[in-house]
């Protein structure tokens, strides 16, 4: 059968062909829910190659197909794999056509065995998150900079990968600090206990994400876990920042409204609020103190608060998805503590901003201007996924995962923050409501017109 689905963007031909070329595209079109994992991107439409991992040690090899190349109207790859013409044919082709200067219409025809009702949700998906980045892309014009270098710890994790695709999407360069040895001439290996005197320079900026999971149960070894991953491998970073030759101008390190303590109840917490008590306060206010070098040697220095992170890849979200999807979802506690969450893709829009516009510093509230209540979030949830929200979860149920001090932390924690420094900087948020943000990320949004 052939499936077709077709949209329009609003950008030139040429710089909507060229965004697939970059590194990272793939990345920012994989819908988030599927269970796939990039194992190598192709090097080039033309000729190249890409490599994807399936539950069960399947491959996903798609080829590019000269034949079909075409700059910057189309390309073609196909499935490549042993089982190929038995068992799913598969070949994809990519084609924009220009509508004008600055208008583009894209079609993507599929020949395959695969129903295309089993593919309109993530080529709904695929169209719409084109679209935001090529946005995105061009919202961050407005900041006059060139092609920059950019250090990332924790590029592997889920926030981290979000942000070097879009990065590399929007034609800037990143070098991943690991901590094994360098595969590729765009990784350098970083020793969080001592790093190396020449990390960072010809390093534009730095953007520092590393650190263990805060989930789990608080005992004494994961919260030494938390601390130590966090404060000293920080402040050695950060002053190997403030010390490179020719290094960076830009410090940008994680942090978390946790911040704000757990307990704040209805008070609108911005970034002028006082800190509040507890483990993870305490956690985040000597991380966020872990920076200071670099500030102290004139770098731009921003901490990312971080709210609760929407993708059904990682965090909260993760968790409650089959629960929800299986009609298993129920508010947790009372249901009345605040949760302020962000979106995955509005978090690396975030910072991406903070990179580029010079007016971006000290702590950021990554959060979305809605916060809401656990009863409102579980019941949207359930609506996005056309299931009931009937069990409630009694505050018992977290505290002997989390242990009393987890579950207040963390599953019962009572946040009511707002984007107060984004907010005045009039920044653009792709999912400023819940229901669009997790129908965009679950697979539940439809088509949008044509602009």
């Amino acid at each position: 059968m052939t499936f077709t689905w077709t949209s329009v963007v609003n950008a030139p031909v040429t710089e909507v062909f060229d965004w697939h070329a970059q590194p990272g595209a793939i990345a920012r079109l994989m819908p988030p829910w599927q269970p796939v994992r990039i194992v190598e991107e192709a090097s080039t439409l033309y000729d190249g190659r890409a490599v994807l991992s399936l539950p069960g040690g399947l491959r996903w090899i798609a080829e590019h197909d000269t034949a079909g190349y075409e700059r910057p109207n189309q390309f073609v790859d196909r499935l490549a794999t042993p089982f190929a013409s038995t068992v799913l044919r598969w070949q994809h082709r990519h084609e924009f056509t220009s509508l004008g200067s600055d208008r583009t219409r894209v079609t993507d025809t599929v020949e395959t065995h695969v129903p295309g009702i089993a593919l309109r949700e993530m080529f709904t998906y695929r169209h719409n998150q084109l679209a935001d980045d090529l946005a995105a892309r061009q919202r961050a014009l407005h900041w006059p900079h060139e092609a920059l270098t950019i250090a990332i710890t924790g590029a592997s994790g889920l926030i981290g990968s979000a942000v070097a695709a879009l990065l590399t999407t929007t034609g800037h360069r990143v070098i991943r600090l690991v901590r094994g040895g360098p595969g590729s001439a765009d990784e350098r290996r970083w020793d969080p206990d001592d790093p190396d005197a020449g990390l960072l320079d010809g390093v534009d900026v730095v953007i520092h994400l590393a650190g263990a999971s805060i989930a789990g149960r608080f005992t004494d070894d994961h919260k030494a876990a938390i601390r130590g991953t966090r404060i000293a491998p920080t402040r050695r970073l950060a002053a190997c920042a403030g010390a490179a030759k020719d290094g960076p101008t830009a410090f940008i390190c994680a942090s978390a409204i946790g911040y704000y303590g757990a307990d704040r109840g209805d008070e609108e917490l911005t970034e002028g609020s006082e800190r509040g008590e507890g483990f993870l306060a305490d956690v985040v206010s000597d991380w966020e103190l872990a920076s200071e070098p670099a500030a102290d040697a004139g770098l731009r220095c921003v901490r990312i608060r971080t709210g609760i992170v929407q993708s059904p890849r990682g965090g909260t979200l993760r968790l409650l998805y089959p629960l929800f999807a299986a009609g298993l979802g129920g508010r947790v506690g009372s249901g009345a503590q605040w949760q302020s969450w962000i979106g995955i893709d509005d978090l690396a829009d975030i910072y991406l901003r903070s990179a580029f516009d010079p007016s971006m510093s000290g702590p950021i509230n990554a959060v979305a201007p809605g916060p809401v209540r656990n009863t409102e979030y579980t019941e949207i949830l359930a609506r996005v996924l056309h299931r009931p929200a009937l069990l409630p979860v009694p505050a018992l149920g977290p505290r002997l995962l989390l242990g009393r001090e987890g579950s207040e932390e963390l599953a019962l924690a009572d946040q009511r923050v707002r984007p107060g420094v984004l907010e005045r900087a009039g920044h653009h948020f792709r999912h400023p409501d819940l229901p669009a943000a997790l129908r965009h990320v679950l697979g539940r949004e439809r088509a949008r017109p044509a602009p």
